[in-house]
């Protein structure tokens, strides 16, 4: 290490002022006692301590090897926080009330960001699978785009050290340095100024709203488990590449041997797994290429203009695709105009209806659970394995004989919630940025009891239907 020889103590206690001020602009007091400018017995209502058990959130850098000193160490090192109850927060001589409706305000920006940008990210997911499903399409399972965009996107967002840099300077709270620390100058604080700014992104409702509401919701890990099953079944619907005089259904397919099922099962694991986490890291050296071209959001901006605005936006549009889904626009006659089905309801309005719920049901209960098992990310596995039995449980019924699949508009509301709830319920960009932030052995048990639960999930809900009664062609194809 370079720079001036220092009296170890000295040394240790600059350390832990660098640690205090440059890795937490809240001044975090973690022994439990009050903060320089706090009343004893008063606690802070920041919501920073308890959004940290989101991973988007909490993940560190993908840049770098898990082997070696990371500049933001390692996943399992963001759990090993005392728990919220026990943590104090510097209060800015603001008292009880104002910190309450600051508090309050803060959760609202924060759930109408993860609203809008849950509707935005089903969206873009339906988009760019109707992009990628064509005839000759060399990858056959549609959403693995979609899961690498938002995958990429996240590596992105994590490793960026411009968009949000002006909110992480207001929010800081400076302290003076000791006159040791001024003089002090090595290699390990140069790297300490390098790091990406993460963790101080966990209090701005904007950065909330991208990654755990665009990203989450844009990838979908119960789509991948799906089509995962539906290869291993040789049930995969594929676009049809070939002329035919006859009327060909896309979804019946050529007997073959079940050592070729289980290659099909193989090429979904990986092709998903591999090509999200490259993107991961893609994203994160995307970031770092382009940081000097990278702009700055104005934080009194965005604290006035787009967190409030937000709130009207977000509702607004959550309210008209309910609305709409109740008159759909394509009714122009009727239900069935000309011979023309309206299919809107099945192709987006249900989809964003019901895409807002499944992403606050995955934003409470990773913030619930993330923290339970420091090595082992409880709280996104529970959610990716509730939203892959609900997707099970919805393809049996949308397969299944009309009088118990509730019709057309039955069909369309299962198509919904598959599309919709359990799209934005489950998220892979969060679970390959865990993938990369965990140690190897932990990510390899993490990521393995994913696939392995999530498949044997899928075989035990839709293959009992489909290997017992069969399926039949769904009404609102």
């Amino acid at each position: 290490m370079g720079g001036r020889a220092m009296p170890p103590s000295t040394e240790a206690d600059n350390k832990q002022h660098r640690r205090r001020t440059t890795s937490d602009p809240y001044n975090v007091n973690r022994t439990g006692a009050p903060a320089a400018n706090e009343e004893p017995g008063e606690k802070n209502n920041s919501p920073r301590e308890e959004y940290e058990n989101l991973d988007e959130l909490a993940a560190p850098s993908p840049v770098g090897s898990i082997d070696l000193e990371r500049p933001q160490g390692v996943l399992e090192d963001q759990r090993a926080v005392p728990s919220r109850e026990s943590s104090t927060f510097p209060q800015n001589n603001r008292g009880p009330e104002k910190n309450r409706v600051s508090r309050l305000l803060t959760e609202l920006y924060t759930v109408s960001h993860l609203i809008f940008f849950s509707i935005l990210g089903t969206l873009a997911r339906l988009g760019l699978q109707a992009l990628t499903f064509y005839p000759g399409a060399p990858v056959q399972t549609a959403v693995l785009w979609a899961n690498v965009a938002g995958s990429l996107l996240i590596g992105f967002l994590i490793e960026d050290r411009k968009l949000f840099r002006e909110h992480v300077s207001n929010s800081a709270t400076s302290l003076p340095s000791p006159p040791a620390q001024q003089a002090f100058q090595d290699e390990e604080h140069q790297k300490e100024q390098m790091r990406p700014l993460a963790p101080h992104k966990r209090t701005i409702p904007l950065y909330i709203g991208l990654a755990t509401g665009f990203c989450g919701s844009l990838t979908s890990f119960s789509s991948f488990t799906r089509d995962a099953f539906l290869a291993l079944a040789n049930a995969l619907p594929v676009p049809i590449s070939h002329t035919s005089t006859s009327s060909i259904d896309p979804a019946s397919t050529v007997p073959r041997n079940g050592g070729y099922s289980f290659m099909a099962l193989l090429a979904v694991i990986i092709t998903t797994v591999v090509l999200s986490i490259s993107a991961l890291l893609f994203g994160a050296q995307l970031a770092l290429a382009v940081e000097w071209y990278t702009p700055s959001i104005p934080h009194l901006f965005a604290r006035k203009f787009v967190d409030r605005g937000i709130v009207f936006l977000a509702w607004g549009s959550w309210l008209g695709g309910v609305l709409m889904a109740i008159w759909p626009p394509d009714r122009p006659g009727g239900p069935s105009y000309h011979g023309v089905q309206e299919d809107w309801r099945g192709r987006v309005l249900f989809a964003i209806v019901f895409a807002p719920l499944g992403c606050l049901a995955r934003f409470y209960l990773s913030l619930l659970l993330n923290a339970k098992i420091a090595s082992f990310p409880l709280g996104t596995f529970a959610v990716n394995i509730l939203g892959t039995a609900m997707e099970g449980m919805f393809w049996d019924l949308q397969h299944s004989p009309s009088s118990i699949g509730g019709g057309v508009l039955g069909c369309q509301v299962l198509q919904g919630m598959m599309d919709g709830f359990c799209g934005a319920t489950t998220t892979v960009s969060t679970w390959a940025a865990e993938l990369r932030g965990l140690k190897r052995r932990h990510a390899w048990v993490y990521g393995g009891a994913s696939v392995a639960v999530g498949l044997g999930v899928m075989v035990g809900v839709m293959g009992g239907s489909l290997w017992g009664r069969g399926w039949e062609r769904v009404l609102c194809s």
